[in-house]
């Protein structure tokens, strides 16, 4: 084993499952990848829509590509790959795993076709199973930590899939339904806020022990807080739709400087996929379009922008909390959602919840917190090195999970990042305030 498999082992090792367990989880993973393909033409998995954008083709392609590339090439001394040119245009930021395709390019490849990348998928599939036989009885094996890292990498590509695809029929003038069957569970919404109030101290946050983690949720480590307070619950359409109305938008005391200037400068005066009519609002979903009326109006405001959210905060006398507040209220709640599958694939409002409610499945949530690295933070040697540590500038931390994420992929202590304009993913907003001392 070389010095970097030694490194890389010890980092993840701690949240392998066992080797023999591993090839379950492996279908299990690859086939719900699949399985959110499956409402799809094959016209659909072609089209970028955007530069953040990649057609479903290439998520498909990547994410076996990375199986290939930094667990195959390592492990399986037998293995070819059955197009050498896939590594070119399958790798998406990997610097020292070789030269890239242009990101903007991805939606002009029609060739490898859709059935040839299920091919591709299908030969990766046959070599990774093999070697997971192969290493059934070592746990310890170096590969079974990246393989466990290949799985979680999967899953975040299945949720780009989801809301890249999402932004690809909202393009579409004929809007699209990705499945009728996705359809929200609403419940009745109690009015008002409620708020989950803490005390000034010291709070342990970061991933430690079993479990699976990223390296930038590492080293756990102590903040202190000064007293605050947490919305129990997520801020609605409804009352995102108020902001609206008392010209949000165009009001620059309630925005970052910069925020207002993105906003005037692209037109935003809601969140994205909402539209006005003669009949008022509406908002496009996976299972089309929805009046911003009734139930929807309990809903999880959603795909909205640091900026808007922030924006948003000041307006209600509020702010964001701090990536270390939502972790520090998080602990005691269950890590569970409605998400998980094709057929609810958007945000739901809380069903007769009391307490801390929707912190995982509805949206991710923005929080005040600069992505940075925590104490003791050091990626790992090599091109593996560049999944997480590289970004970390211009981004905000955003917590939770969404409906598009799988309910595995969730936990606590996982940190998600996107720079300020970002809204084409299921991000939403959580309420926080400070505490008077007395």
């Amino acid at each position: 084993m070389s010095t970097s498999e030694l490194h890389l082992s010890r980092e993840l090792h701690a949240g392998a499952p066992n080797a023999r367990t591993l090839a379950e989880r492996y279908l299990d993973v690859r086939a719900r990848t699949e399985a959110l393909c499956e409402p799809l033409e094959r016209e659909d998995f072609v089209v970028s829509s955007m530069l953040d954008v990649s057609p479903t083709k290439w998520h498909l392609a990547h994410t076996s590509w990375f199986f290939e590339t930094f667990v195959l090439s390592s492990h399986d001394s037998g293995y070819q790959s059955p197009d050498q040119r896939y590594a070119f245009l399958f790798n998406s930021y990997y610097v020292q795993a070789g030269e890239r395709h242009c990101r903007a390019q991805r939606g002009l490849v029609t060739r490898p076709t859709v059935e040839q990348v299920f091919e591709y998928r299908a030969w990766v599939d046959d070599a990774m199973l093999r070697l997971i036989d192969r290493i059934a009885e070592d746990a310890a094996h170096p590969a079974v930590a990246l393989i466990e890292l290949g799985l979680q990498h999967e899953q975040q590509h299945q949720e780009l899939l989801v809301t890249d695809i999402k932004h690809v029929f909202w393009t579409n003038p004929m809007r699209p339904v990705y499945d009728a069957r996705a359809t929200p569970i609403r419940a009745a919404l109690e009015a008002g806020m409620r708020w989950k109030t803490m005390d000034a101290g010291i709070y342990h946050v970061g991933h430690e022990g079993a479990g699976f983690a990223f390296d930038n949720e590492r080293a756990r480590h102590r903040v202190f807080l000064e007293p605050f307070r947490v919305a129990e619950r997520l801020v609605t359409n409804g009352e995102y739709l108020q902001f609206v109305n008392d010209a949000g938008y165009r009001r620059a005391e309630l925005w970052l400087a910069a925020g207002f200037s993105c906003a005037q400068e692209r037109r935003w005066e809601a969140p994205l996929y909402w539209e006005r009519s003669r009949d008022g609002w509406s908002m496009f979903t996976l299972a089309g379009e929805e009046a911003l009326a009734g139930g929807v109006l309990d809903e999880p405001v959603c795909h909205v922008s640091y900026y808007e959210a922030d924006a948003f905060a000041r307006w209600a006398g509020c702010r964001l909390p701090t990536e270390f507040e939502w972790e520090a209220v998080a602990p005691n709640v269950p890590v569970a959602s409605h998400s998980g599958s094709a057929r609810h694939l958007h945000p739901a409002a809380p069903k007769g919840a009391r307490g801390l409610t929707q912190l995982y499945g509805e949206v991710w949530q923005w929080t005040g917190s600069a992505y940075v690295a925590y104490p003791g933070y050091a990626p790992a040697p090599g091109a593996i090195g560049e999944y997480n540590g590289k970004w970390m500038t211009d981004q905000w931390v955003l917590r939770g999970a969404s409906c598009a994420t799988a309910p595995s992929h969730m936990r606590p202590t996982y940190r998600n990042f996107f720079p300020s304009d970002v809204r084409w993913q299921f991000a939403g907003i959580r309420l926080a305030g400070s505490v008077s001392i007395a």
